[in-house]
């Protein structure tokens, strides 16, 4: 981890995390507030109350009738569901301005993923699950805002068959899974988020395996062409078959994509 510190050090501008996101996770921390706290943080933010509402009221969702408060929208979402918009939405903009739609994109699939996974094997909860898979890949803001060209390197490696843990290695002598359990840390995440984050590569080294497992697996399937992963590991750690997996892509593709449209739409 030594080089991973070291980068960051040299790093002057360290992303905060949006003061909205900050705000929303300590009031689902805390067990007094509930969905009015949670609808007085976007009061003021119209952004962000515009958004939720957009969502809401889009296929993702498909409730009946339209939903035009955002009281009612947060009544019917529930805190989980509600935290994890705010986060999304909040991060959109850090995302896309080092990593481009592209790494957006992808975040966004692997939520999904890892919300669908979480709720096939029944292990963390599906929410949580959500906010672990759409925050995987946060280390690589990091290596975008050092050298966003010599990332673009990395990706021509990765292209052509080289793994962009070894690729990143290569060109920054660290990576965005070392790099993001920094970041993490530094933005007071839970200790199951950092360590998926670190481990989402490796899960075997983790010290909660299954859960890292379910992150490794969906990052795999958030790809265009999935990844391939250790089908030994998965089976092993989440007892799901290949033919499971690749049953429910299509459907985690597709609710991803309707996610990524209507967020991304006017």
């Amino acid at each position: 981890m030594t080089n991973a510190h070291d980068f960051i050090d040299r790093i002057k501008d360290i992303p905060a995390m949006p003061n909205v996101i900050v705000k929303a996770l300590g009031i689902i921390k805390d067990d007094q507030s509930g969905t009015k706290e949670l609808g007085e943080i976007m009061a003021y933010d119209q952004a962000l109350t515009s958004q939720v509402l957009k969502l809401v009221n889009s296929a993702y969702y498909g409730f009946a009738q339209e939903i035009t408060s955002v009281s009612k929208a947060l009544a019917l979402l529930g805190m989980s569901q509600t935290k994890n918009i705010i986060i999304t939405v909040a991060m959109k903009p850090m995302l896309t301005s080092n990593g481009g739609k592209e790494m957006w994109k992808h975040s966004l699939r692997c939520a999904v993923a890892c919300e669908t996974l979480a709720s096939m094997v029944d292990l963390a909860d599906a929410g949580d699950a959500f906010t672990i898979g759409f925050l995987h890949d946060i280390g690589k803001i990091l290596l975008n805002i050092c050298d966003a060209t010599a990332y673009q390197k990395v990706r021509e490696m990765v292209k052509y068959g080289t793994d962009i843990i070894e690729a990143e290695n290569s060109v920054f002598n660290t990576n965005h899974a070392d790099l993001g359990f920094l970041l993490a840390k530094k933005w007071k995440l839970s200790v199951m988020l950092a360590n998926c984050i670190k481990y989402h590569h490796d899960p075997l080294s983790s010290s909660m395996p299954e859960i890292a497992t379910l992150v490794y697996l969906a990052n795999a399937l958030a790809h265009d062409e999935p990844d391939v992963y250790d089908e030994a590991i998965v089976k092993e750690q989440l007892c799901l078959e290949t033919n499971e997996i690749m049953g429910c892509r299509d459907g985690i593709l597709e609710k991803a994509n309707e996610l990524f449209s209507t967020l991304n739409a006017g």
